[in-house]
């Protein structure tokens, strides 16, 4: 499980990349390049991460489903998510 101080994080970064998205796509079709370094660093979309929607979990994402791979993993066995039969894990 995440800490709740690094979700928040990634919620206060989703909204700064909204904020910001319109200025920065006007600023990049004119090639002001100065003008995008004065843009807060969050309000890059490249400095957001993915995390897992139930857990919060950052590393083994897929980004398919919107779940880590171990909860996508529990998630199988139990039947819950169709289509998905357990091979050999």
């Amino acid at each position: 499980m995440a800490k709740e101080s690094m979700k928040a994080r990634e919620v206060k970064r989703a909204k700064t990349v909204a904020k910001y998205a319109e200025k920065r796509k006007a600023l990049k079709q004119a090639g002001d390049y100065e003008g995008l370094q004065k843009l807060p660093k969050n309000a890059s979309p490249i400095r957001m991460h993915n995390r897992c929607k139930l857990t919060g979990r950052p590393k083994g994402y897929m980004r398919n489903f919107g779940i880590s791979r171990v909860l996508f993993r529990e998630m199988a066995n139990k039947g819950l998510i169709p289509g998905v039969k357990k091979a050999s894990w």
